[in-house]
């Protein structure tokens, strides 16, 4: 009997032991969900691009600003999507949902949604509601997804099939496109079977062949069919800059739709091909003392250019996830940790409550548009800066987990 009571104790002494030996990717996992869930408790409220700049100046509560269907929250909810799903807590489900159904009412409409706009930037929240259907099967997510679907079905395109980023930027593809659009077209492709893998693959596979800078291997901001922008070349098309997070955008969305992407599809090598390629070019630009990226990724020391966070938690979540499925070979791994030990001591830290913050985010940055962008150097490094932005909060959650398997 004694023998008994000593193996239980030992069981409960041993399992305590265990959940205190958390691993740290967990801990920072769960601390940036908190930090989420805590400063947006019913709502998450993004900015509006054309406001960011004044409502940063005056001041940063969420309460003063009302929330829209944004591929920000998206982004941001997509982390927790995959930490629920990774611990089983449904108390992160729970808040994905209630997010999500500010938006979604019973008919499946979207509120402040604008499918004549021809955004890709409001197909993104698809993904969350991929996520809501599957385990709920509450028609209204379907519903709204049919609508995304429908936008995707008669988005404007280039000659050659290449979808426009937006209806108010004609003949125009973006990199951010790439995650904004293509992903959700990927997952519902897979989901409902719609055959669709080969026009997924095409949108990436010309955005590489429009947008490469054949020195250096990296890939510019956005592409102009017409040549009619102020922002591009002339002969070219292309935007003057590199931008981290545009390609931040590019490389996590290669790794997540080839995730998706049946293995014996025949587009499947190229854009492991491509992965590859755009991920040699961006390690040789990793900075050597701190192993992140400059927001202007192939410009680093030049007067007024800074290690940013977005770009380099996207570059990094590409590098583990990569890696991870085999889609990367093994060389890459030295990079991948100077990358993931950079980002936590360039800009991570930690407040008196004990929870996370990430700082030197670029706001925000886009091409063309009211008030004109030119896209240039000092257009890009002068855009304001910002701590816990949601557009890098979501891959870093994704990022932890991935470090943690």
């Amino acid at each position: 009997m004694m023998r008994f009571f000593f193996l239980i104790l030992l069981f409960v002494n041993t399992s305590l032991f265990a959940q205190k030996q958390e691993s740290h990717e967990m801990m920072m996992a769960k601390g940036f969900a908190k930090t989420i869930m805590s400063t947006y408790p019913d709502s998450i409220v993004s900015k509006k691009f054309l406001q960011h700049m004044l409502q940063d100046k005056e001041g940063t509560d969420p309460g003063k600003r009302a929330a829209v269907w944004n591929y920000e929250e998206a982004v941001t909810l997509k982390g927790i999507d995959r930490l629920w799903r990774k611990t089983g807590d449904d108390a992160y489900f729970s808040y994905m949902k209630k997010i999500i159904d500010h938006f979604i009412g019973d008919d499946g409409s979207i509120r402040t949604y604008l499918p004549l706009e021809y955004n890709s930037d409001q197909i993104t929240g698809g993904l969350i509601l991929l996520s809501l259907y599957e385990k709920t099967k509450e028609p209204k997510y379907k519903i709204a997804m049919d609508q995304l679907w429908e936008q995707i079905q008669w988005q404007p395109r280039t000659k050659e099939g290449g979808f426009w980023h937006k209806y108010k930027y004609p003949y125009q593809m973006w990199l951010d496109g790439a995650y904004m659009l293509d992903v959700f077209y990927a997952s519902y492709t897979k989901a409902f079977h719609t055959n669709t893998f080969s026009d997924v693959a095409n949108q990436l596979i010309w955005m590489n062949a429009h947008l490469k800078d054949p020195i250096t291997g990296l890939l510019f901001h956005g592409w102009d069919e017409s040549k009619k922008q102020l922002w591009c070349d002339p002969k070219t098309g292309r935007s003057p800059e590199i931008w981290s997070r545009s390609m931040g955008w590019y490389v996590m969305a290669l790794v997540d739709i080839i995730e998706l992407f049946p293995n014996n599809h025949p587009k499947r090598p190229e854009l492991i091909r491509i992965l590859n390629s755009t991920m040699t070019a961006i390690a040789q630009f990793q900075d050597k003392n701190s192993g992140v990226w400059y927001q202007i990724v192939n410009k680093g020391g030049m007067q007024g250019n800074y290690l940013e966070a977005s770009g380099s938690t996207m570059f990094t979540y590409a590098l583990a996830k990569g890696i991870k499925k085999g889609y990367l070979p093994a060389m890459f791994k030295a990079t991948l940790t100077k990358a993931y030990e950079g980002l936590q001591k360039e800009f991570i830290t930690i407040d008196e409550k004990g929870l996370p913050h990430i700082h030197h985010s670029c706001s925000g940055a886009g091409l063309g548009g009211t008030p004109y962008r030119s896209g240039t150097y000092d257009y890009y490094v002068n855009e304001p800066q910002r701590s816990d932005d949601l557009k890098t909060i979501g891959p870093l959650i994704s990022l932890f987990l991935l470090m943690g398997e």
